[in-house]
């Protein structure tokens, strides 16, 4: 093995390394408070905080944080990663059968893997101190 390629070896090893690098996909605790919902208005949804291939934080306006959970039922390639998405609804509401799509930056917006959506668990997200 040459010298560039064991320096190569030795770089990725330490990437792959299990607690080498914070994993991205550690969110905070959620602790539901009420029933999930089908639809939530978007006029309340005022950003989402992705946290996992499969996770998203909705946060709502309103005075106080809320948020609304949604685990979605499969896992969604590259969303954890780009940690944005696009959604279309002509009902002014985004519902748990709605569609997204991962969002790419590449010099431009491509569009990448397309992934349903689940219920709205409204939580309390526990803050790390």
């Amino acid at each position: 093995m040459t010298m560039r390629y064991a320096a190569l070896a030795c770089c990725l090893a330490l990437l792959a390394a299990p607690g080498a690098v914070r994993d991205r996909n550690t969110g905070p605790v959620a602790t539901p408070v009420g029933p999930a919902r089908n639809c939530v208005p978007i006029t309340q949804l005022r950003d989402s905080l992705v946290r996992s291939d499969r996770v998203i934080d909705f946060r709502t306006t309103g005075g106080r944080d809320r948020y609304y959970r949604v685990t979605l039922p499969q896992s969604c390639p590259g969303l954890s990663f780009e940690r944005r998405f696009s959604y279309a609804t002509s009902i002014g509401q985004l519902c748990a059968q709605d569609i997204i799509t991962v969002l790419y930056q590449d010099g431009g917006l491509t569009r990448g893997a397309s992934c349903g959506l689940a219920p709205f668990q409204p939580v309390t997200i526990t803050r790390a101190h």
